[in-house]
């Protein structure tokens, strides 16, 4: 499979009044076409921000300091604002966590779903953009008859799906969900989640699935990212993650998720907390929390190993 996306030496920062966050650290990485990848870590460690990064939407005062993104060989960072408008949602698109607040209150479905269109397909007549929507809606189980209704009519998981069909409106090459399944209860969660699937072949799409949530990516993911710390801690099969990680963060990340058989008398849990990223620690960002910690660890960063098909920062595997 060709690569579609490359990301090389990229560093994002958020300068506040006490310093500088360091949310996404000299991370490298790539994704191939047509495949599904899991971004998965805990809370603050940058694989959203790495999401956002990739479709230029960050917020000020985040910025990108250093590094590229190559979208099929070109460099989203070094592109104009009118190539970025051209390539969002076009090229690249995105699901984010809270329908309710990334749709508009005041439009009906169909008109987010016509403005869509109208954005980027000139020419196009109402009457054309509005049964673009209407088979849009059919494909993802809705009736075309909610297209009038406003985003407040509709449950958690309906709104969800509109988030998807105004992805994929456009039939873009590359889609990133960003903790899509937040909002839903448990059901609701996996209906989408087999959706999700369903397009995945159905369109060919590449996803970018970025969760806390280890279930999620097990169920989807051909690959998975483990991010900590604003950098990349292992990639590798997601076969390869569940049954031999190699990093002590991944293996503490899996060996922390409750047994369904209840045969563990506790919770295991990882010591300490997430890095402050204003003042990371020296060397191995993970070294404090890790339960085989060296002196190289505390004083310098890992390089980058590949061990049976894993991809692991870790001294462990030098």
């Amino acid at each position: 499979m060709e690569r579609i996306l490359e990301i090389e030496n990229l560093s994002v920062h958020f300068p506040i009044n006490i310093g500088t966050v360091r949310a996404v650290d000299d991370v490298s990485w790539e994704l191939k076409e047509g495949e599904v990848m899991g971004l998965v870590g805990e809370s603050g460690c940058g694989k959203s921000t790495l999401g956002f990064s990739i479709l230029r939407l960050l917020r000020p005062p985040g910025r990108i300091v250093r590094g590229r993104i190559l979208y099929k060989g070109r460099d989203i960072v070094l592109m104009e604002e009118r190539e970025i408008l051209d390539l969002r949602g076009k090229r690249i698109a995105m699901i984010f966590q809270d329908p309710l607040t990334s749709l508009n209150p005041l439009f009906r479905i169909d008109q987010h779903f016509v403005e869509t269109l109208f954005a980027h397909e000139k020419g196009l007549t109402r009457k054309e953009a509005y049964h673009r929507a209407e088979e849009m809606l059919e494909s993802l189980g809705i009736s075309p008859e909610r297209l009038t209704e406003y985003p407040h009519q509709l449950s958690g998981g309906m709104r969800q799906r509109i988030m998807i069909g105004l992805a994929l409106i456009l039939r873009p090459d590359l889609l990133i969900a960003d903790e899509p399944t937040t909002a839903l209860d448990v059901i609701v969660e996996a209906q989408f989640l087999d959706l999700l699937a369903d397009l995945q072949k159905r369109y060919h799409l590449t996803i970018i699935l970025i969760t806390h949530n280890l279930g999620n990516v097990a169920q989807l993911a051909d690959r998975i990212t483990v991010m900590y710390g604003g950098s990349i801690a292992e990639v590798a099969e997601a076969g390869g993650i569940f049954e031999s990680p190699l990093h002590p963060y991944t293996q503490g990340l899996l060996a922390s998720i409750p047994n369904i058989k209840l045969d563990q008398p506790t919770l295991k849990t990882m010591p300490g907390s997430p890095p402050d990223l204003v003042d990371p620690p020296q060397g191995c960002v993970f070294h404090p929390r890790c339960p085989n910690a060296m002196e190289i660890c505390r004083a310098r960063r890992p390089a980058t190993f590949h061990r049976d098909g894993h991809i692991v920062s870790c001294w462990l595997y030098r």
